[in-house]
């Protein structure tokens, strides 16, 4: 899950020095030879190689040189700021979305508007991502968000058809808990993980974070609480992170989990596991689901080098075209953010089925509040643990987390 962070004070306080000196940049395209691009991503040693195979395809295609730098996505925000420090800002940065209006509001980026990138044929909730006062600033090649996978086998034992509603989810969980096992897990850790993994039933209940002492986010709280207390659900989900729950549910202690595609990898390849998902219930019958939109976006900051940033600008085009997309999303559990190209991976893979549907209805962490969702975030896992550890009602949790 590409998760949101919150930066810390250091490099909140950072970001000023970081739009003074984004425009020194590093290297130099004087010397009339080849281009040569910086890019800084986030990606994993397993996630690496997928990424770089396409930077040198396009590098090789528009003529120029990328050297690419992967940094942990914990550290990414620190490193950013100390190459603002020495003036060797890269030519391309990839963010994690919900840190894009951050920096974008800092000066340190360059619209991608001027660079002919405008995300046509994405999603709205794509697009809201890398947006900061209506400009876009990020792309993102491809996206996650959650669904509700189950075991299929266990399912079909019991006569259970995979849930659509609150009520059906209920039911169902459950039935299906027995000796050993849970009828559902997911994960509701004091963390921005668990607000990630509580949006879809806040947002799909009509709950709002701009107002979360609402009856509409006491009702969300107050379902997902009912799953713990009915023993549907373990109490353990209040520690649990989504690879905790994951793992719960290969060894065959959960018959169903909330989670993400990026998973898929590791549930193939669990022998004997049979699966399959769906999107997230909802309420009532026809509502829509609203989940958050998880993805890291390709961003070209402002370093002051015309010609270099006009190369970095036909790269970000490069890596994010259709092709690339399939790529990346079929290696890495993912869905492809262009719509068309969506749909033509879950055609190819079913799997991915339930989440292509759900991506074209996520919303952007930081669509409603900007700036200032990394508080609301808080307020939000904050709650959740306050009613699952039964220290106050759903009512009285929002309330205490919003004081």
């Amino acid at each position: 899950m590409n998760r949101s962070r919150m930066i810390s004070l250091g490099a909140t306080a950072g970001l000023a020095a970081l739009a003074l000196t984004a425009c020194a940049g590093g290297g130099s395209s004087s010397d009339g030879g080849a281009i040569a691009l910086t890019l800084t991503d986030t990606m994993s040693e397993n996630s690496a190689p997928i990424y770089d195979e396409i930077y040198q395809a396009c590098a090789a295609e528009i003529g120029v040189t990328v050297t690419s730098n992967h940094v942990a996505g914990s550290g990414l925000i620190a490193t950013v700021l100390q190459q603002a420090s020495s003036k060797t800002l890269p030519d391309v940065l990839m963010l994690d979305n919900p840190d894009v209006q951050q920096i974008a509001a800092s000066g340190a980026l360059s619209p991608l508007a001027d660079h002919g990138i405008t995300g046509a044929g994405f999603p709205e909730g794509v697009l809201s991502a890398g947006t900061y006062e209506g400009d876009l600033y990020g792309i993102a090649p491809i996206v996650n968000s959650l669904g509700l996978f189950y075991n299929a086998d266990m399912l079909a034992e019991a006569g259970i058809e995979p849930p659509t509603t609150w009520d059906e989810l209920s039911a169902a969980a459950a039935a299906l808990t027995a000796d050993g096992r849970y009828g559902i897990a997911f994960s509701a850790a004091n963390s921005f993980e668990g607000t990630w993994q509580f949006l879809p039933f806040l947002w799909s209940n009509g709950a709002d974070e701009d107002d979360l002492t609402s009856d509409e986010a006491a009702g969300a709280l107050a379902f997902v609480d009912s799953l713990v207390a009915d023993g549907s659900a373990s109490a353990s989900v209040v520690g649990w992170s989504p690879n905790d729950v994951n793992d719960q549910f290969i060894a065959g202690k959960a018959a169903m989990m909330i989670n993400g595609p990026w998973n898929m990898p590791s549930l193939t390849a669990a022998e004997g596991l049979n699966f399959d998902s769906v999107p997230i219930p909802v309420p009532n019958a026809g509502d829509d689901v609203v989940a958050p939109l998880g993805g890291e976006t390709f961003t070209i900051p402002q370093t002051g080098d015309k010609d270099r940033m006009a190369a970095a600008g036909k790269l970000v085009a490069c890596v994010v075209k259709g092709e690339n997309q399939l790529t990346m999303a079929t290696r890495r559990g993912a869905v492809p953010s262009d719509s068309a190209m969506a749909e033509q991976a879950a055609t190819e893979n079913p799997l991915v089925a339930a989440f292509a549907e759900t991506v074209q209805t996520a919303r952007s962490r930081t669509a409603l509040l900007g700036e200032d969702w990394p508080a609301a975030a808080t307020q939000i896992y904050t709650a959740v643990q306050l009613a699952l550890t039964d220290k106050s009602t759903p009512e009285e949790a929002w309330a205490q987390a919003a004081g």
